[in-house]
């Protein structure tokens, strides 16, 4: 890959990565961008080079490598095995149990009876794009769980996708510590979790009957999507922010194409459709529908 010259804020910011333990040249941080933005769509911009430097100096010392560039020649000589942790370094994996609780509210309140009423394959499709550590997918599953008739036949199913490899595991494996499901109720905790002991510190493992609605797997959203159905609702929260516009509008014309008539699209509250997509109608709080 060739280098990219990217112009830094100043001359004074450029010394200081130059000057660190491992010194990360202007040069270096552009090769980091353009990779970035051809592997997975990412856009990098000037104001990242601090979380960067952090995130990818964990794998020089790992390598024992001596500086910036000398990793980027390591991993444009050795993409099969290196690439993946290099994405893994880059992507950003914040996230809460029913973060954004109106967009939760509305699934239990209005999508879930919606979908009920109008139904008539029992069958629920839903997708969790970019489901980091899984805490949304399964803010997604236990909503659901309290939401279906019991016994009653409906096919609820949940996919989860992440470029990460490492939080699809986490994820996969529902395990979370005390901290993170020190805000929800505990009475919820109670039915959908099992106290787990890992290093001799409590856990809290996701009750089987909720693993049992989500399905984890990794997949880059600008990549082929192997799905052959049709979803009914798809969750892409703080994920688009850091795509182009032109990237932004193609990944939301395939999020139509994939969404059932009427289908929704619920995307995080920094994020807008506006100005980019006329496919979807705002439904108010970052909630849209798509239109027929």
């Amino acid at each position: 890959m060739q280098s990219m010259r990217v112009t830094t804020n100043s001359a004074k910011d450029d010394k200081k990565f130059s000057q660190r333990e491992f010194p990360m040249s202007d040069g270096d941080f552009g090769r980091i961008r353009a990779l970035a933005k051809q592997k997975t769509g990412i856009e990098l911009g000037d104001h990242k080079k601090e979380m960067i430097y952090s995130r990818i100096v964990r794998r020089i010392r790992a390598l024992k490598l001596r500086d910036f560039a000398t990793y980027l020649n390591y991993l444009e000589d050795n993409l099969d095995t290196e690439l993946t942790n290099f994405i893994n370094a880059i992507t950003t994996n914040l996230t809460s149990f029913y973060r954004e609780s109106h967009h939760f509210d509305f699934l239990k309140q209005k999508a879930i009876p919606e979908m009920l009423k109008s139904k008539k394959s029992k069958r629920i499709r839903i997708w969790s794009a970019g489901c980091s550590t899984g805490e949304e997918p399964y803010s997604i599953a236990i909503t659901l769980n309290g939401a279906l008739p019991t016994n009653s036949g409906w096919n609820a199913k949940v996919l989860a996708t992440d470029l990460d490899t490492n939080v699809i595991e986490h994820g996969r494996a529902g395990i979370y510590t005390s901290e993170r499901v020190g805000n929800l109720d505990p009475e919820l905790v109670r039915k959908h979790f099992d106290i787990k002991s890992v290093d001799n510190a409590q856990h809290y493992e996701a009750k089987q009957k909720i693993k049992d609605y989500i399905t984890f797997n990794r997949l880059n959203l600008l990549g082929k999507w192997p799905m052959s159905g049709k979803f009914d609702i798809i969750f892409c929260r703080n994920v688009v922010i850091y795509f182009s516009k032109d990237t932004q509008r193609t990944l939301f014309d395939r999020y139509a194409d994939i969404l059932e008539p009427n289908g929704y699209l619920i995307i995080g509250h920094s994020e807008t459709l506006h100005g980019v997509t006329d496919r979807f109608s705002s439904m108010g709080r970052t909630i849209y529908r798509k239109n027929h």
